[in-house]
């Protein structure tokens, strides 16, 4: 049974920082792409970054130079470090796992995902 679980939301003021984990269990960790979305309330859910299994990574202009994904395949372990954040930033932020080896950015390629982590940001 394919498990993807987030842990490291939470509140912050403007410019801060966070560190979203991903913790993946059920399945091989190094054989899918792996991608964040967000989404923020009354708003649909937003692609934010994708790394696929040779740890190629593409990230969404609106947070290009601020997040890193990271992965550890050792310890089953998929990270978001967010950097200089902003109040539009808010949003329940999720883990996912692709159908593929390779990334896409439509939310439907994405098989499992997880239950969510709340990242608030305060100006």
């Amino acid at each position: 049974q394919v498990q993807l679980v987030e842990s490291g939301g939470g509140s912050v003021q403007a410019r801060g920082s966070l560190r979203l984990s991903c913790t993946a269990s059920g399945y091989t960790f190094s054989s899918y792409c792996l991608a964040w979305f967000r989404q923020a309330p009354r708003q649909e859910r937003e692609w934010v970054v994708t790394i696929n299994t040779d740890g190629n990574t593409r990230y969404a202009e609106s947070v290009k130079g601020r997040f890193t994904i990271s992965k550890d395949n050792a310890k089953n372990t998929l990270y978001l470090q967010m950097d200089s954040l902003k109040p539009e930033d808010t949003a329940m932020y999720y883990c996912a796992r692709g159908r593929w080896r390779a990334c896409l950015t439509t939310s439907s390629t994405y098989v499992y995902w997880g239950q969510g982590t709340q990242v608030t940001v305060s100006s």
